[in-house]
């Protein structure tokens, strides 16, 4: 295995461990290492807030392409459905085709798992350690739920992409299990069944809201429990527990309401909407990963790739009087005449934009589904028409539905309110689903032509852009449970954990 030995950056140490970010992987001239450093609550905290820093502000691999944990989200959504890529531009062209995110030696791989496993050691060093050192208890337990959830947020992302769905066997080895800090001469693990991980992931969210109980945090990347319920639903919803996904999913969204229509075009940037209940702040000074938007954000002139287009079938899904229907628009510019924008990120006017991780939105989803998939129609589409109603689209009809048609227009939904937020793999790996990709064509055959306008304001009819990948790489159909949607581990794991298939 490749050991990840922790190192606090400490130009500065008197000004209390503040800066790690960027520094958690070498030994710099100016930096101790855990032995020495970690004797405090107040280091602790320190290596807590820099590993966060790092996770979601560092280019792993030293690629503009991986901006932080948000790079799994581009991955998985360039990887689904809904996203038809601009294949000419920087980075996720690869993954779009699927060749990248299945071959072992691409430096994404090993770069998403690095970075994966970097926070899983870190927080077992804080584990490790914070029942030991002093400082006030309250402020312990604290620490102690937020690692513990953030322990279980990192494994449930190696979960979700590094094997099959759950439902489809609990019992497939997936990855390795870590809980006590690596040094170098720690074996590497063989990997543990996803049984063996949801176990790990439930049992320290379970710890963690006990511990976070009462806690009031002062920022939204902080964990509180309304971010471990989260966590929870996605856990139990993943493992086919729907009612406790439901319950759970209940709890997470209680302290949250319904952003206002007008802020759903505000461009997903502001950490202060109403409905994210997790999120990562972006400023000026550090904001590396920001850069996503740069991938997501299609209508700023200042995006440099602008490569995230809509596939025009999704955009079919909205329908009139849904605020979410106002995003979408036909590219007019030169280059880029006829795919379809939809304009649901945007940079602020500082080049930043703000990180979600979860809202409110996709709580109501899962909470939809567990009631919809434990038979509960009434409860379920209640759940359902609850958001829809709030984004100006019609109800569903519970009246008559069957319980597929009810988690059919579920999972529809969940495409289409939270596009761009990195469920779209995940779901079609959960789900046991093919990728469905198709030409937007007329029955004829025929591109459908659709109306632009220039930035001259000259309006004319180009032909439609959609998906340019609609196979496999060797021409093979997309299929349900493909290997192609999941993530290898990477060849320097297998040569250097020689534990790793035992």
């Amino acid at each position: 295995m490749k050991v990840f030995k922790s190192y606090l950056y400490i130009a500065g140490l008197a000004l209390g461990l503040t800066a790690c970010n960027k520094q958690l992987e070498t030994s710099p001239s100016n930096a101790v290492s855990e032995e020495i450093v970690l004797k405090n609550l107040t280091n602790l905290t320190a290596l807590s807030e820099g590993t966060w820093a790092s996770m979601m502000d560092d280019f792993y691999g030293g690629v503009f392409g991986n901006p932080g944990f948000k790079v799994i989200a581009l991955v998985s959504e360039v990887m689904g459905n809904d996203v038809a890529l601009i294949t000419t531009k920087y980075s996720y062209a690869p993954n779009y085709r699927f060749t990248q995110m299945v071959d072992k030696t691409q430096s994404r791989n090993s770069a998403i798992w690095n970075q994966l496993y970097k926070i899983i050691n870190n927080s077992n060093i804080i584990l490790a350690n914070v029942d030991k050192v002093a400082g006030d208890e309250a402020a312990k337990k604290v620490l102690k739920g937020q690692t513990l959830a953030l322990r279980a947020h990192t494994y449930l992302t190696i979960a979700s992409f590094y094997q099959f769905s759950y439902l489809k066997d609990p019992l497939a080895k997936t990855a390795p299990i870590y809980t006590t800090p690596t040094a170098d001469t720690t074996r590497g693990n063989p990997k543990a069944s996803l049984k063996d991980i949801y176990t790990l992931i439930v049992a320290d969210l379970q710890e963690a809201k006990g511990l976070l109980n009462g806690y009031q945090r002062t920022a939204k990347y902080k964990i509180n429990t309304d971010v471990v319920n989260g966590l929870l639903a996605r856990a139990y919803l993943n493992t086919g527990q729907w009612a406790l996904a439901a319950e759970a999913a209940d709890a997470a969204l209680k302290n949250y309401q319904f952003m206002p229509q007008a802020d759903y075009s505000k461009g997903f940037n502001d950490v202060n909407n109403a409905e994210w209940i997790w999120g990562h702040p972006e400023t000026p000074s550090q904001s590396d990963g920001s850069y996503s938007f740069h991938f997501l954000d299609v209508s700023s002139s200042s995006s440099y790739y602008y490569s995230f287009m809509a596939d025009p079938f999704f955009g079919d899904l909205f329908e009139a009087g849904d605020i979410r229907k106002t995003l979408f628009s036909w590219d007019g510019n030169a280059g880029r005449e006829g795919n379809l924008q939809y304009k649901k990120f945007k940079f602020r006017a500082d080049q930043t934009g703000d990180l979600v991780l979860m809202r409110s939105a996709e709580a109501w989803l899962i909470k939809a589904e567990g009631y919809a998939r434990d038979n509960k129609i009434n409860e379920g589409a209640a759940a359902l028409n609850a958001l829809r109603n709030a984004r100006g689209a019609s109800t569903f009809n519970a009246a008559g539905a069957t319980q597929q048609q009810l988690i059919d227009a579920i999972l529809v939904e969940r495409r289409k309110e939270l596009w761009g937020e990195g469920f779209a793999l995940a779901d079609i790996i959960r789900n046991q689903l093919p990728v469905v990709r198709k030409p937007y064509v007329d029955a004829g055959g025929n591109d459908i032509q659709v109306t632009i306008t220039t930035p001259a304001g000259v309006t004319k009819q180009v032909p439609a852009r959609y998906h340019t990948a609609l196979k496999f790489a060797d021409g093979s159909p997309f299929v349900a449970n493909s290997p192609n949607y999941i993530f290898a581990i990477p060849q320097a794991e297998e040569q250097n954990n020689p534990n790793l298939f035992n």
